[in-house]
């Protein structure tokens, strides 16, 4: 029996990071595929069917699926929505546990059970809709997975229990979806992956990052493609290569190091020493001297000394990246470095992270002051307010800079392209002006 009032229609909540949002669009996709009315993050009540799309990576990420799926599930209970499922990392790895304490979820889904999950819901699994999906980004850029899992030993990740192995998709698959979403006006590609420049090892024997972004730069009106998700340890230099030659992959690179100290990179099980760290990080600037190097770091770690952490400030001071994020540490279950005695407070391991970024935000200051009198290519996001809002190449959306234009004198649609003159900048932001 259908609840009263509400459409037979299916809203998917989407928890995490953008390989989650990827699934969740293919969902929808798929859905939509079938004929069964989908929204995503609907603000009004008017489905009857709830999908969440769960996060398990850390325990913040773990602690809000569990609150968005007791939010659903109590309003299953008061008879405003019928059926709640529950899919994605969390669900995956704590399947189990999950149907113990919260038994009112309709049912549970792996990462890896979209046949099943689809089949629940009524619908068949569409093979002609590979590559389809319904994007939850504004339509001019969208996340682009490559690959799913990971085969890296990491010992602070959970993510190879979640996703298991890596498996990439083949060239041409990833060449019609690329197609498919121009087509429909997308105009950046931001490829991703637990590790991209794993990419093709499994399936061609041979690192194919290279060959891929080659085929992907020939997609016709394709402007931007952008890499996030690169692994130190083994680097295909090729790739820089690629990124000189071809105008529209962007000169930019997030490559997660995670740490510095030789003590902290054996035991995190990262394959990479911190001369070789620093060797990769020379090599890369001085094959694409422009290039934007976002890293993220990890504060807390099992065993880290204050004399890591002295390294680790170093480090970053001497080499001013572009963009940086700290996590603090999380001891996950399972994993290798659950085995290691977690002895900091979570206060302790934010103070750390924070002494870090301390020292970032004095390197982006500086590094956008220089870019004051600078005229760079904007892609316009969003209108916020009294300011268009857009990004440079040297710029993933969410996570790194802005530049802001005045909206008052101006329209500028979003997903065009402007010439902008930096006037001010600030820490995180830049303000520019339109110049013809």
């Amino acid at each position: 029996m259908k609840t009263k009032g509400n459409k037979d229609k299916i809203n998917i909540i989407t928890l995490g990071c953008s390989k989650n949002m990827v699934d969740s669009e293919v969902l929808m996709g798929q859905l939509m595929g079938n004929n069964i009315a989908v929204s995503h993050e609907s603000e009004v009540l008017d489905f009857n069917t709830v999908i969440i799309n769960t996060c398990g990576f850390i325990d913040n990420a773990k602690q809000e699926s569990i609150d968005t799926i007791l939010k659903y599930t109590e309003l299953k209970e008061q008879g405003k929505i019928d059926k709640v499922y529950v899919t994605g990392c969390l669900s995956q790895r704590y399947k189990p546990e999950l149907e113990k304490e919260i038994p009112n979820v309709d049912a549970y889904f792996g990462t890896n059970d979209l046949v099943r999950l689809l089949k629940t819901v009524g619908a068949d699994y569409k093979h002609e809709l590979i590559g389809e999906r319904l994007l939850t980004t504004p339509a001019h850029f969208a996340y682009f997975k490559i690959a799913e899992g990971c085969n890296r030993p990491c010992s602070f990740c959970a993510i190879p229990l979640m996703r298991g192995v890596h498996v990439s998709r083949p060239i041409e698959e990833l060449v019609k979806e690329a197609k498919n979403l121009v087509n429909k006006g997308t105009k950046e590609l931001i490829l991703i992956a637990q590790d991209l420049t794993y990419y093709g090892l499994d399936i061609y024997n041979d690192r194919k990052l290279a060959d891929l972004l080659k085929h992907l730069s020939d997609v016709e009106g394709l402007e931007w493609i952008r890499l996030q998700y690169a692994y130190p340890s083994q680097f295909p230099m090729d790739v820089l290569d690629v990124m000189n030659e071809r105008s529209n992959i962007c000169k930019y690179l997030d490559m997660p190091l995670q740490h510095i100290s030789d003590n902290m990179l054996k035991s995190m099980r990262r394959g990479i020493t911190k001369r070789r760290t620093i060797e990769l990080v020379e090599q890369i600037r001085a094959k694409v001297p422009n290039i934007a190097l976002r890293t993220t770091m990890i504060a807390g770690y099992p065993g880290e000394t204050e004399q890591d952490v002295a390294e680790l400030i170093e480090f970053v001071e001497q080499s001013k990246f572009d963009r940086l994020g700290v996590f603090t540490y999380s001891h996950e279950e399972n994993t290798h470095a659950h085995t290691l005695n977690d002895t900091l407070t979570s206060e302790e391991k934010q103070s750390r992270a924070d002494r870090v970024m301390e020292v970032q935000q004095d390197i982006s200051l500086q590094l956008n002051q220089a870019k004051v009198g600078q005229t760079f290519k904007v892609m316009i996001d969003r209108k916020e307010k009294d300011y268009f809002i857009g990004r440079t190449e040297f710029d993933s959306p969410e996570v790194d800079n802005e530049v802001l234009l005045s909206a008052k004198d101006q329209y500028l649609s979003v997903g065009s392209f402007v010439q902008a003159k930096i006037s001010k900048a600030t820490e995180f932001d830049l303000y520019g002006d339109v110049v013809s």
